[in-house]
């Protein structure tokens, strides 16, 4: 018989907060596992202990079969390439079988918790109870990537959410890369003549992006105080989400591993990337692995761009410094010195050009 470990295989941040909340949701999980199963985790890029540290981990516990999890809500270019490309490399080099779940995806549990947040949202003691909830406008924000299919799956949960739970309106926004961006999402929902906006975060945990989310909200419920604006919690360690994590090292076994790769765009030609079908599976992360929540880029408080919180200027400044004739490295939630294939809408005007106003002179 197989002694069993499970690696839960995070994306790893910038901030201490994240990697914090992140640790403490999963050593929370053996709870829902069986008591003779093994776990350990790991980050693919920032913070530490890196993935190939866990899964040291669990050959040094004796495991001789490793079921790797992703610990991400949708499956994009992290969980499709990058993490697998770790666990290939790893399970080769030290000829230990390693099997990859699928991603936590759009499951009833996690609809639930969700529910249950946007629900102690409107619980708060200065929610104004007097408007029902089919003259309230519920706004999902994604974390956002350069994959469709994984944007296409947060306005999937919030059509879900808001007919669930019978709100008047429904706005999908997202922290970064793709469109539209928190500020121009809201700024939109002003418009629509809802007296309360519910924002909820669709993360599992905390960090830059959500202090960013949250603050481009105060800024916008500022402009215009005739409406209120009801912030609610990310995920974080619900018990709910912590049987989804569970289940989805217990599918490995079943045989329930396939992702939703009928839109993949490295499979399929979507609208618009064609030309990546077929792309190399490979790691991009290298460069960043372990290199610390407390690393340039992490806080405000090194940031010569933002005073309160994380606009996402920073993605910009290389282009801003290159025309400058400087050159600036920072970048709160993704810093790169490699290529990426470009995101075909990274020019919208709703995107990420949509800070371009903050950056400073």
């Amino acid at each position: 018989m197989d002694k069993i470990g499970v690696m839960v295989c995070g994306h790893g941040s910038r901030s201490n907060e994240a990697v914090m909340e992140f640790a403490n949701a999963v050593k929370q999980i053996p709870d829902y596992l069986p008591k003779e199963w093994e776990l350990e985790f790991g980050y693919l890029e920032f913070a530490n202990p890196v993935i190939r540290k866990g899964l040291d981990g669990l050959r040094e516990k004796g495991c001789t079969k490793i079921l790797a999890i992703p610990g991400m809500l949708f499956a994009a270019m992290h969980v499709k390439n990058d993490i697998p490309s770790v666990l290939n490399s790893y399970s080769k080099e030290h000829s230990i079988p390693i099997q990859f779940g699928k991603e936590l995806g759009i499951d009833p549990k996690l609809l639930e918790a969700s529910a249950q947040r946007i629900r102690e949202a409107l619980d708060m003691e200065n929610a104004d109870d007097s408007i029902p909830l089919s003259e309230t406008c519920l706004v999902v924000i994604g974390r956002g990537a350069s994959d469709p299919d994984a944007n296409s799956n947060v306005s999937k949960v919030a059509r879900l959410l808001q007919e669930g739970m019978g709100f008047g309106w429904c706005e999908v926004g997202y922290s970064g890369v793709t469109f539209p961006l928190v500020e121009p999402c809201l700024e939109h929902v002003t418009k629509l003549g809802y007296h309360k906006v519910v924002v909820f975060p669709y993360f599992l945990f905390g960090g830059i992006l959500i202090d960013r989310i949250y603050g481009f909200t105060d800024l916008v419920a500022q402009r215009n105080p005739e409406i209120q604006f009801l912030k609610a919690s990310y995920l974080n360690d619900h018990p709910l989400v912590l049987e989804v994590f569970a289940d989805r090292a217990k599918d490995i076994l079943s045989g329930d591993t396939a992702m939703n790769c009928s839109l993949c765009k490295y499979r399929t030609n979507v609208l618009g990337f064609e030309d990546e079908v077929g792309m190399k599976q490979e790691s991009h992360h290298h460069h960043v692995e372990g290199q610390g929540a407390s690393a340039p880029g992490s806080n405000v408080q090194n940031c010569d761009l933002c005073d309160d919180f994380c606009s996402g200027a920073c993605r910009l400044q290389h282009t801003h410094d290159h025309e400058n004739g400087h050159h600036h490295y920072g970048d709160h939630d993704h810093q790169h010195d490699h290529h990426h294939h470009p995101y075909p809408h990274s020019k919208h005007p709703l995107g990420p050009e949509s800070v371009r106003k903050y950056l400073k002179d």
